[in-house]
C-alpha cells in the first residue's frame, strides 16, 4: 500500500464531500485535512424539498455534523469558493485558488462539487419569482411564496417536483405540475408504482398538465406560463424542476477527462493521479472504459465519497451495493433499490397504499429492482437479494405471507 498523502483538500460540502472526510478519519488518516465550501459547514440536501421547505426543520438541524465534530476530527472547514484548480504536473501538489485570493496546496484533491439545477431554454427564466431548488437559500426563497392563496407552477414532475408539490399543498398553496410525460416517474420506479404515485397528486388537489412550457412572462405582480400546446397558466411563482447538470467547470479547466461528469474509476480516481472526484459531479467508468450512468441520489453520493476516501489512502474501496433512494410526498414514503426498467417482468405485492411493493425480475429470474410504499424493511431485504444474484420464484415475491427478509436469508 502506498503511503497516505500528507494533506488532502476536499472541494464541496455535500454528502459526498462530508462522507469522504468522515471516512478518512475513520480509517485512521492523520494528515492535514481541509474542506472548502462557500457556505462553510456541510449540510444535508434531501430535506430541502420537504421538512426544511415546510418550516419544520431549521437550518442548524440540516447540518451533517455540528461544528465541534470538525474540531474534534482536526478538519479545517474553509468558507470560500474555489475559483481555479491548478493541477500541477503529477509530481507537484495541486493548488486551489480561492475567491478570497488564498491559495491552498494539497498533496491530493477531491472534487465533490455536486450539480446545479438545469435551466430551461425559455424566455423569462430570469424573471423574479422563477426559482430552482438546490440549496438551503433556494428553499427559503421558495418558501416565501408558499402561502395560502398562492399558485405555484412546477415545470417538471420528477422526484423534486413531486416532493415540492406535496409540501406546497400542506402549506396551503395551489399547485400545477407541467410535464409532458403521462407517468413522469415511470423510468425510475416502473409504470405500476408511477401510476399509484401519480394518483396521489389528484387525490391531494394537485393539477397535472401534460405539456411543456414555451415561455414565462411577467403579468404585473404575477407570472404567466405559456404552454407549448397553447393555453396559459397564471402563477405567483414558478419552480423549474427539470433535473440537474454536473458541476464540472473546475475539472474541465484543469484538463481532467469529463463526459457528462468527471470520469472516475471505482475508487474515485480521475485522469490526474493527484485528483479524485465523487458525488453528483462524478461518473464512473465501467467495463472497457465506457462511462456508466451518473447517479444523483444521496446514498450514491455517500458511497462514492467513501470509495474516494479509500482510493486516496490506497486501500480497497467498500464493496458495491445496489442503488437505493427514497422520496416522500403527501405523507407517503417511497423507497426504490436497483433498476425497475431492465427487461423482464414486474411482480406486484399488495394493493396500492401502505405496503404496496413492485419487484422487477430480469429475464434470467434474478431480482433487478424493487419499489415499495412504507416498506423499508422489505426494501433492505430486497437489496440483499439484488446483490446476491439469486434466481427467485415470482410466486414467492407476490405472496404477502412470504417474509422478504426470510427470502433474503435463504429460508423461504
Amino acid at each position: 500500500m502506498a503511503a497516505a498523502p500528507a494533506s488532502i483538500a476536499v472541494v464541496g460540502g455535500g454528502i459526498a464531500g462530508f462522507s469522504a472526510v468522515r471516512e478518512l478519519r475513520r480509517q485512521g488518516y492523520t494528515g492535514t485535512l481541509s474542506l472548502v465550501d462557500p457556505v462553510g459547514l456541510p449540510y444535508d440536501r434531501p430535506p430541502l424539498s420537504k421538512a426544511f421547505l415546510a418550516g419544520t426543520l431549521d437550518r442548524l438541524r440540516l447540518q451533517l455534523a455540528p461544528a465541534q465534530w470538525y474540531e474534534d476530527n482536526d478538519t479545517s472547514v474553509i468558507a470560500d469558493t474555489v475559483d481555479k484548480l491548478e493541477p500541477g504536473d503529477g509530481a507537484t501538489p495541486p493548488v486551489l485558488v480561492l475567491d478570497s485570493g488564498r491559495e491552498l496546496a494539497a498533496d491530493v484533491v477531491l472534487l465533490a462539487t455536486g450539480a446545479r439545477a438545469r435551466r430551461l431554454p425559455l424566455p423569462g427564466m430570469d424573471l423574479p419569482g422563477v426559482l430552482t431548488l438546490r440549496s438551503a437559500d433556494d428553499a427559503q426563497a421558495l418558501q416565501a411564496h408558499l402561502v395560502p392563496g398562492a399558485h405555484l407552477v412546477i415545470l417538471g414532475a420528477g422526484l423534486v417536483g413531486a416532493e415540492v408539490a406535496g409540501t406546497a399543498r400542506t402549506l396551503g398553496a395551489a399547485v400545477t405540475l407541467v410535464d409532458p410525460a403521462e407517468l413522469p416517474s415511470a423510468k425510475v420506479v416502473g409504470p405500476e408504482m408511477a401510476g399509484y404515485l401519480q394518483g396521489l397528486h389528484a387525490g391531494h388537489g394537485t393539477a397535472h398538465i401534460r405539456d411543456t412550457a414555451a415561455a414565462i412572462t411577467a403579468e404585473g405582480q404575477s407570472l404567466g406560463v405559456e404552454l407549448a400546446a397553447g393555453g396559459r397558466l397564471s402563477a405567483t411563482a414558478v419552480l423549474v424542476a427539470a433535473g440537474s447538470e454536473p458541476e464540472t467547470a473546475l475539472a474541465e479547466a484543469a484538463g481532467l477527462s469529463v463526459d457528462g461528469g468527471v470520469l472516475v474509476d471505482g475508487a474515485g480516481r480521475t485522469s490526474h493521479p493527484r485528483i479524485f472526484a465523487a458525488g453528483d459531479s462524478s461518473r464512473r467508468l465501467g467495463p472497457g472504459g465506457v462511462p456508466g450512468r451518473r447517479f444523483e441520489h444521496w446514498d450514491a453520493a455517500r458511497r462514492t465519497g467513501e470509495a474516494a476516501a479509500a482510493g486516496m489512502l490506497g486501500i480497497d474501496p467498500p464493496a458495491g451495493a445496489a442503488d437505493w433512494f427514497w422520496s416522500d410526498r403527501y405523507g407517503v414514503h417511497l423507497e426504490v433499490a436497483g433498476s425497475m426498467v431492465v427487461p423482464g417482468q414486474t411482480v406486484l405485492r399488495g394493493e396500492p397504499g401502505p405496503g404496496f411493493t413492485a419487484f422487477r425480475l430480469g429475464l434470467d429470474g434474478r431480482l433487478a429492482g424493487v419499489a415499495a410504499v412504507d416498506g423499508g424493511t422489505a426494501v433492505r431485504a430486497a437489496r440483499k437479494l439484488i446483490e446476491s444474484g439469486r434466481v427467485l420464484d415470482p410466486a414467492l415475491l407476490q405472496d404477502p405471507a412470504v417474509d422478504v427478509r426470510r427470502l433474503a436469508r435463504g429460508k423461504a
